[in-house]
């Protein structure tokens, strides 16, 4: 139930950026969906990895490095059909709105 509950949050999230930030474009309700779950398994394998390999680029800025990792990993689930992101400040954009929808998801789910 949880797992569903925080898909659903960054479904959301994913929508949220498509109709906030110009160059994100959504197909559809289940691209999202898909875009949700490729964006979730990249970040917790390849930005994982990424997080990892630049930890002390990471310390230096004080932690927003992640937000670039972030950024890339939303740019990288771009190759699927129906989900476009026109470069790297859309991908910014998106990632963020993205974090926070699933950040707020986090708190309901808890309380």
């Amino acid at each position: 139930m949880k797992l569903l509950f925080r898909i659903l949050f960054n479904v959301l999230g994913v929508l949220a950026a498509s109709v906030i930030v110009p160059g994100i474009v959504v197909a559809g309700f289940w691209t999202a969906v898909l875009v949700a779950a490729v964006f979730g398994i990249l970040n917790a394998t390849l930005g994982f990895v990424l997080k990892v390999l630049t930890f002390p680029l990471t310390l230096a800025t004080f932690g927003l490095f992640f937000l670039v990792i972030n950024a890339l990993m939303f740019w990288a689930a771009s190759f699927v059909k129906g989900f476009i992101v026109a470069g790297f400040w859309p991908a910014f954009w998106g990632a963020l709105i993205v974090t926070v929808f699933s950040m707020a998801g986090k708190k309901l789910y808890r309380d």
